[in-house]
């Protein structure tokens, strides 16, 4: 049947919407009242309603009703939509539409430039500049109709905008994409608050790390919570004024990928926020962590594009994890659907709105649902937001934001005709209103005739003319032009060009033919054409492997297990009074050392024949830096606020790699950027774990301080922060602790007038005085950089006037010098092994400094302070039986039991003792031997990492990627997207103290753009 149109609504194309009643008219006023009804279509009202041959009417920019018994006004505009469906336009919860776009500069903390200390923002605001809560959307928005017009034409009518800049970011504005004044755009003033950890135009030096923004957060929360009793000692911040202002507005953090999107809702579940989360693509790989935040996310569709990898030495370059999250990111929405997360999804992040459809239809192909797809783009990102009851859906009273579409929204032949924002219609494919198909009867009155053919048009571009024969040519329709040429007979040359107009159902033109002969011609719709049935096969999800924990060819597809684990017939270092034990044998059951002895057995244990083989404790390092995403907080002198725990990266290959050296627990610690520098984390290398599963439970917690060069910055010539020499570092060390005495006094007088005055308004709570209250009330213990004896004596005076004790001197060079001061203060010594030379004051360093020390009575051990180090820390304790003479049971001891009575978890680890934790390695040969290999290192009674398997891992590893690497060089044969070859990095975090390169494909941290903490 032929489909019609009244193209009555063509007039109305330029129409006005109402203006606004306060704004003068420059001319005569044209009030119109934009009433339409559009007839006959099917409406989709929402992802679970569809209503056949239905209307819907609008009126000043708003749906008036909408179903299959609505009565058309009489004076509206009737608009025929047989064939058509109409749908409620897109609603993007993350764009920065309208916004100006900040300016960004260089900033963070520059170890070798001056600090910017405090913020540059004028006015009664916060001290810092990375709090950007003043800034409201709605104030800086002006609508783009450039960028407007993208965005419409992908099927959107609204968006939350907002200022993409700072820590906290102020409010945002939800606004239509109509091309209005800015004030008849905005449809909700504050719509939501925004957060990130990324400090964005700031140039002030804190936070200039992950852990650095997580603490401003947290604090920010508890200041913000304290100004609201309007304390007199702060007078007016309106930093914190608007923080508390906007806290009833929808919360959304920007987190950008999957461990990010861990630690924002960490920060908000201590502060009872539920996060919207703004997510990066990356989060399929650990979807039961997305689950347990309980958040909606915000989900991306930008997609990798192959890389071009053709040549095979450029491909060597390109890690596994990066080709497997390449095939694998489009399947991102469809895992969260899996997972019954809640979503909506956003053309953010796409360098090209024009892209959102096409990946879109991607993510449909690897499993998204389409029902999913329109409610993660109407109802939810409405929802969220709080305006369902303007947009989102096809009801009465909403706001006219629909799009009008040849069928169903998703399909990838259908046709975006129209976008209707506000009641206003905007074109996108209106040219194409008109269904051409049909079969025509076709007159060309030519100079010796009628010549009448049947002209049967399948679509806007094909078109076939039967006369005699049937004959194919070229056709093209617009909407309103017509163009055929035709070969005048079946193998002739000769060609009958044809150019007109339709209208409706006549079409009508001129024409000529080979011999320049000018004519008329006219064709008239007949019949409906023959439809062949589409025989295209749908396309096949891609099949998938399954992902891996963590994400890279080392992971587990499944977790491993604990087991029972009998070791029999080893050499056992017990690392007790027992000593060496030959031909032993040692059981592991539920996590635990079970027993040790000769001939021991158990009918469900694993056996494992320990003959010519050694068993030791875990390697334990003290020092290290692995397994986090930023290690130096370096904005200001004392930053004891900041925490490890808050950015660990359990996916840090170096995890791996030290399991393979034998280490089952390391101790994280802080850079050497500052005095007193951040809380430690003491983690067990469970690999594939995350970041809650890597921590050591019941660990009474640490915290790094530093002394000497790196504090006091003596690289640097521009140095501005105090302090500028060792005087300086000691009274850091001494202002900081009387202001904890002060502040834990204050706290003390509060809870005694508590008991007295219930109304009595609490004091500020500090996160950074909180750890120092904390170590005086040996609750939390020292580790210490340290090198040269005077500093080393000094820190000691200053432990003895406030009352705690330096748990750790690490380093330690010159330890040798005073070792009978460390001992008589209680301290012990984590030093390295023959480190020396690498800067002025470890010249005095000598390699007989560990032996000196222990024969002083100092508790010492061996650290690693590098990643490839700790990979054989069992070889650096060795030195010390050829340097000093140390026997080789007390020099093991310096790698397994030393460091735990140092972390204060030799109950637990260190040794193997009936009832500690199964820790313990299977060594091929002695462990103090440069022969010795890790064969299997188990933790908690689970095998972390074993040889054997670790051989058929790279074979398998190289499999997997011979076959991405064809899938990549084949997306680009295709004609599929590619960029090009660029070599996956590491990122490798040390404590800015020794200088060396880790490799060529090992980036410095303190080398990355310090204005992203992410």
């Amino acid at each position: 049947m032929r489909r019609s149109v009244l193209f009555a609504w063509l007039l109305l194309f330029t129409a006005v919407a109402r203006a606004q009643e306060t704004f003068p008219v420059n001319g005569v006023a044209d009030p119109r009242s934009g009433l339409y009804a559009f007839t006959n279509a099917t409406i989709v009202k929402d992802a679970a309603t569809s209503i056949s041959n239905a209307t819907l009417v609008i009126k000043d920019g708003r749906i008036v009703s909408v179903g299959t018994n609505v009565t058309v006004p009489a004076d509206a505009v009737v608009i025929d939509c047989k064939g058509k469906y109409i749908y409620p336009s897109f609603i993007d919860a993350y764009a920065d539409y309208g916004m100006p776009t900040p300016q960004r500069t260089q900033g963070g903390f520059n170890f070798n430039a001056p600090a910017q200390l405090t913020s540059n923002q004028k006015g009664a605001y916060g001290w810092n500049q990375a709090l950007r809560t003043d800034v409201q959307g709605v104030r800086i928005f002006t609508g783009d109709n450039v960028k407007g017009k993208a965005l419409r034409d992908n099927g959107f009518g609204s968006v939350l905008a907002h200022q993409r800049d700072g820590i906290a970011r102020g409010t945002g504005v939800f606004v239509s994409l109509a091309d209005a004044k800015d004030n008849k755009a905005i449809l909700k003033e504050k719509a939501s608050a925004h957060y990130s950890f990324n400090k964005g135009t700031s140039t002030q030096s804190y936070p200039g790390s992950i852990m650095g923004s997580i603490a401003l957060l947290r604090q920010t929360y508890l200041d913000a919570q304290w100004y609201k009793n309007n304390p007199l000692a702060e007078g007016v911040n309106l930093t914190l004024r608007f923080w508390n202002e906007h806290q009833n507005l929808p919360q959304i953090f920007e987190a950008n990928d999957k461990w990010a999107v861990v630690r924002a809702d960490k920060i908000g579940d201590e502060f009872g926020v539920q996060y919207i989360i703004k997510a990066g693509g990356n989060e399929y790989q650990r979807i039961n962590e997305m689950a347990g935040t309980k958040a909606t996310f915000i989900l991306p569709l930008n997609y990798p594009a192959a890389m071009d990898i053709e040549d095979p030495h450029d491909a060597r370059f390109v890690s596994l994890s990066d080709m497997k999250h390449w095939e694998m990111a489009p399947a991102n929405a469809a895992m969260f659907e899996k997972a019954g997360i809640n979503f909506c999804l956003t053309t953010s992040d796409l360098r090209d709105a024009r892209q959102f459809l096409t990946n879109l239809r991607k993510a449909m192909e690897y499993g998204l649902s389409e029902a999913k797809a329109l409610e993660a783009l109407t109802k939810i990102p409405a929802t969220i937001l709080g305006v369902y009851d303007l947009v989102g859906s096809i009801d009465a009273g909403k706001v006219a934001n629909f799009l009008i579409t040849s069928g169903p929204i998703f399909s990838e032949k259908t046709v975006i005709y129209q976008n209707w924002v506000q009641g206003e219609k905007y074109a996108v494919k209106e040219e194409l209103w008109n269904d051409v198909k049909g079969v025509y009867n076709l007159t060309v009155n030519t100079p010796g005739g009628a010549k009448n053919y049947t002209l049967d048009v399948k679509n806007s571009t094909t078109a076939s003319v039967i006369g005699k024969d049937t004959l194919t040519g070229r056709f093209t329709f617009d909407g309103k032009q017509v163009k055929l040429n035709f070969p005048e007979a079946k193998g002739s040359r000769n060609n009958i060009r044809l150019s007109g107009i339709a209208n409706d159902n006549l079409w009508s033109g001129v024409g000529d033919d080979a011999n320049g002969n000018r004519f008329t011609w006219t064709a008239i719709y007949s019949k409906e054409t023959t439809v062949k049935a589409d025989t295209t096969r749908p396309k096949m999800a891609p099949k998938l492997g399954a992902v891996p924990y963590p994400f890279n060819g080392y992971g587990f597809t499944e977790m491993p297990k604990q087991e029972t684990i009998l070791i029999r017939n080893a050499t056992v270092w017990t690392n007790e009074k027992e000593g060496v034990l030959q031909n032993a044998d040692v059981l592991i059951k539920g996590g635990k050392i079970a027993a040790v002895g000769k001939n021991l057995s158990d009918a469900g244990a694993k056996v494992i024949d320990g003959t010519g083989k050694h068993v030791t404790a875990g390697i334990i390092d003290e020092h290290s830096h692995i397994a986090a995403a930023s290690i130096n907080e370096g904005g200001q002198s004392v930053t004891s606020e900041v925490r490890i725990t808050d950015n660990l990266n359990p996916e840090d290959i170096n995890i791996y790699r030290q399991l393979s050296g034998g280490v089952t627990s390391s101790h994280i610690l802080h850079g050497s950027a500052n005095t007193i520098g951040g809380q430690t984390q003491l983690i067990k290398l469970r690999w594939g774990a995350n970041d809650e599963g890597l921590k050591f439970q019941n660990w009474p917690g640490f915290i790094k301080f530093a002394l000497g060069e790196n504090v006091k910055r003596s690289s640097s010539q521009q140095n501005n922060r105090f302090p500028d020499s060792r005087m300086g570092v000691s009274q850091v060390l001494i202002d900081a602790f009387t202001r904890a005495k002060e502040y834990e006094a204050g706290w003390k007088k509060y809870d005694e007038e508590k008991k007295k005055n219930a109304k009595v308004i609490a004091p500020r709570r500090d996160l950074e005085l909180d750890a120092l209250v904390e170590i005086m009330n040996k609750k939390r213990f020292i580790t210490c950089h340290s090198y040269v004896q005077s500093e080393i004596t000094d820190m000691i005076r200053v432990a003895d006037r406030f009352g705690f004790t330096l748990n750790t001197f690490t380093h330690i060079l010159e330890g040798y010098k005073v070792a009978d001061k460390m001992k008589e203060h209680g301290a012990a010594a984590s030093t390295f092994s023959d480190w020396w030379n690498y800067k002025m004051e470890v010249l005095d360093a000598i390699p007989q400094n560990a032996t000196i020390m222990q024969k002083v009575g100092l508790n010492v051990a061996i650290n690693s302070d590098d990643a490839e180090m700790a990979r054989h820390l069992n070889h650096e304790a060795a030195k010390s039986v050829k340097y000093g003479g140390m026997s080789e049971e007390d020099a093991l001891k310096m790698v397994t039991l030393n460091p735990a009575k140092m972390l204060h978890v030799d109950d637990k680890v260190g040794s193997i003792k009936v009832g500690k934790d199964g820790d313990v390695v299977l060594w091929s040969d002695h462990p103090l031997s440069i022969y010795a290999k890790a064969e299997k290192t188990i933790v908690d009674g689970i095998v972390y990492y074993d040889r054997e398997k670790d051989k058929q891992l790279r074979l398998d590893i190289a499999k997997e990627r011979a076959r991405l690497m064809a899938k990549m060089i084949g997306e680009k044969r295709t004609g599929g997207p590619t960029v090009p070859f660029s070599p996956s990095m590491e990122i490798m975090h040390t404590c800015t103290d020794h200088y060396h390169n880790h490799g060529l494909l090992v980036i410095d941290a303190d080398d990355v753009d310090q204005n992203s903490n992410q």
